[in-house]
């Protein structure tokens, strides 16, 4: 195996919502590269690992093909391309290692607001236009709902307008653009985020072991996200009710204070968000000099 095929090659989205955070990640984990001059491929400098920049729709294919041994990719491109595959006859295109912790948006219905429609049962015989024909085709198939899929690209939310369609299926993250164009939200067809993905190959031991450190690593960095490493004071005695008080903690160490037998120091991670109403309600508790850190690695 030369050095070039020994290097683990990962595919992310180009430009788009999960560009800068697949990066974020992928930096966090350690990587350090340098960009080609085409801004097409990412060379690890300090890791066999290279980073493809290519459009999202085209991931799951390079990863099926071997051409990318790891993907980051939506759930709703996966699932778009995983009915595409399966018409064709392919099985198991990819593995799906694990869902992300970010961009998270939903696949839903929605109908312009001076219609008549309400929700999915009043489809039938109607138009629903998408970017994700195979996703809505299933979906409506598994509903009993007799509905006309109509493929659109780009602006999906024009397509009742321009008399192309009754209703959309689209992508939704907080629901503005949908506001903006006059359509009201219905049914959820998909939860989406990103997933990560690996070839279904096998793979040789030597991108084994890098693939199972990078695992570790991203679990690492998505574990920390919200999670905050919490300092205080407080009384022995109090340690039970702080301990209920901190959200999503391990079992907290408790030091001895020098000089103080009533009083501790406790120190623990907390691996969900720790907000003022939580610190407020630990003084009640008896805790002071409260001190509340980000967590920047983790390992279990």
């Amino acid at each position: 195996m030369t050095q070039q095929t020994s290097r683990i090659k990962i595919a992310i989205q180009k430009s788009g919502r999960l560009t800068d955070r697949s990066l974020e990640l992928l930096q966090r984990c350690g990587l350090k590269y340098t960009l080609g001059r085409d801004q097409l491929m990412a060379v690890g400098e300090n890791m066999p690992v290279d980073v493809l920049l290519v459009r999202d729709d085209d991931i799951p294919g390079l990863v099926r093909d071997d051409v990318c041994d790891l993907g980051i990719v939506g759930r709703n491109v996966l699932e778009e391309k995983r009915l595409e595959f399966a018409r064709e006859g392919a099985a198991d295109p990819f593995r799906i290692l694990r869902p992300m912790d970010y961009g998270s948006c939903r696949l839903a219905l929605a109908f312009p607001e001076d219609s008549g429609l309400r929700s999915a049962a009043d489809l039938a015989g109607r138009r629903v236009a998408t970017s994700y024909p195979n996703i809505v085709t299933d979906w409506l198939r598994r509903q009993g709902i007799d509905a006309r899929v109509i493929e659109f690209s780009g602006a999906v939310e024009i397509a009742p307008k321009l008399g192309r369609a009754d209703a959309i299926c689209d992508l939704v993250s907080t629901g503005a653009t949908l506001l903006a164009n006059h359509l009201r939200e219905g049914e959820t067809v998909l939860s989406s985020q990103a997933m990560l993905i690996q070839t279904p190959q096998s793979v040789p031991p030597v991108k084994t072991d890098w693939i199972g450190r990078l695992l570790q690593r991203i679990d690492g960095v998505m574990q920390v996200r919200e999670s905050k490493y919490v300092m205080m004071n407080a009384p022995i005695d109090a340690i039970p009710e702080i301990t209920r008080l901190l959200p999503g903690a391990d079992a907290p160490t408790v030091i001895p204070l020098q000089g103080r037998s009533d009083k501790v120091a406790v120190h623990v991670v907390c691996r969900e968000n720790v907000f003022w109403e939580t610190l407020e309600s630990l003084q009640k508790a008896g805790a002071s000099s409260l001190l509340v850190l980000p967590v920047e690695k983790m390992l279990p």
